[in-house]
């Protein structure tokens, strides 16, 4: 303010405000001009958490300083639970097997901080029952209920915990009553529709009859969330992704392609998770609805290279293994195939493996040089 009363010739006040200025520092010292007051560091944090995904990782980073300053900051240290429950998917790729994750040990340090953080309590009831830690998961959600049961966080979060337990009425229950306080959440219409699209689901694999009625019934829903959650919030990808699919199993295949197109477009380079699911459904689209094999490769081996240990990494794997072997009990042959194994068996660290198949791979296309570098790279590396 001051600057700005300066340049539009506003001396007097702009001597004022920085007389104020003055008085903030004297009162207030930050030490050095590298370091920040832990509210400011706070603020900043919360800024970050509430811009974007691709800004999570600054806002935790800003929790941790602000937190280093002023350990017992009940917001803080809320704030960097809830910052590092966000960001797990970037840290569990270092974590040992059965290692819990900081965000549980974060939940459990800003609870003992305010202990009737419902919100709190419903997000640590999801980390543990991810860990099989059921009984103090459960014993969380029913404090949780009890505080705060009208408070629509408590919802979602109590919604995705029965969700992933394929307590799909409740889970439903739990978010359409969410949904009425917070008409406007991009992602609770999104965990709205992934419940509806488990329902959907449900009834095409039930035999030996499926109702095509009831599937449509769910779907029909389910799009209408998705559209919901991407009409509120337009750069939510994997939304965007998932109503693609949808929109190809009614065979608008025009618009599934548009959107897709679109996705890849908007990809933001930096964010590998979001990268690999819509790789991974853009290779769902082309196998199981465009019936394009060769693309459908493409689009799994990018989603598979992707170094992030996911569940969609996992499909990719599984979808080129079974393209794989398809190819290979018609013609034994096939060294592409072979290679494809090969191509699986590497990225799921299994080299000794790999390597074999891209011998066999050689043996058929003796002249491939894709395949002889792989294979000396691999035995350099068993070596």
């Amino acid at each position: 303010m001051a600057w700005l009363k300066y340049h539009v010739g506003n001396f007097a006040q702009s001597k004022s405000y920085c007389q104020r200025v003055e008085d903030i520092l004297v009162k207030c010292p930050t030490g050095s001009s590298g370091s920040l007051l832990p509210e400011v560091y706070g603020e900043q944090a919360w800024t970050y958490l509430k811009l974007s995904k691709s800004y999570y990782l600054k806002a935790v980073e800003s929790f941790r300083k602000a937190l280093e300053i002023q350990t017992d900051d009940i917001e803080s240290n809320a704030g960097y639970a809830i910052a590092l429950f966000r960001t797990e998917e970037w840290v569990l790729e270092n974590l040992e097997e059965n290692e819990e994750p900081p965000s549980i040990k974060q939940l459990h340090s800003a609870l003992e901080l305010n202990p009737d953080d419902a919100v709190l309590q419903s997000m640590l009831a999801v980390k543990l029952a991810a860990y099989k830690k059921y009984e103090e998961a459960e014993g969380l959600l029913k404090k949780a209920l009890k505080t705060d049961p009208d408070n629509p966080h408590v919802s979602r979060y109590v919604g995705k915990y029965f969700r992933n337990h394929h307590q799909l009425d409740e889970s439903i229950d739990m978010l359409e009553r969410a949904l009425k306080r917070a008409t406007q959440s991009s992602f609770i219409h999104h965990q709205l529709a992934l419940c509806y699209m488990r329902k959907k689901i449900a009834e095409q694999s039930r035999k030996p009859f499926s109702s095509q009625r009831e599937v449509r019934y769910w779907r029909r829903r389910c799009i209408r969330e998705l559209e919901m959650a991407v009409k509120i919030k337009p750069t939510f990808h994997l939304a965007w992704a998932d109503l693609a699919l949808l929109y190809a199993e009614e065979r608008n295949f025009r618009r599934a392609e548009e959107i897709f197109q679109q996705c890849l477009l908007k990809l933001p380079e930096y964010d590998e998770s979001l990268s690999q699911a819509i790789h991974q459904r853009y290779g769902d689209f082309h196998y199981h609805h465009k019936r394009n094999e060769a693309q459908a490769i493409v689009h799994y081996t990018k989603g598979l290279l992707i170094p992030l240990k996911k569940y969609e990494k996992k499909v990719c794997a599984k979808k080129l293994k079974k393209i794989a072997e398809k190819r290979l009990s018609r013609n034994p042959g096939d060294g592409e195939a072979l290679a494809l194994l090969g191509q699986v068996a590497r990225a799921e660290g299994n080299r000794k493996e790999a390597a074999e198949f891209y011998e066999k791979g050689l043996n058929c296309d003796k002249d491939n040089e894709e395949y002889l570098s792989a294979l000396c790279e691999l035995r350099l590396d068993l070596h």
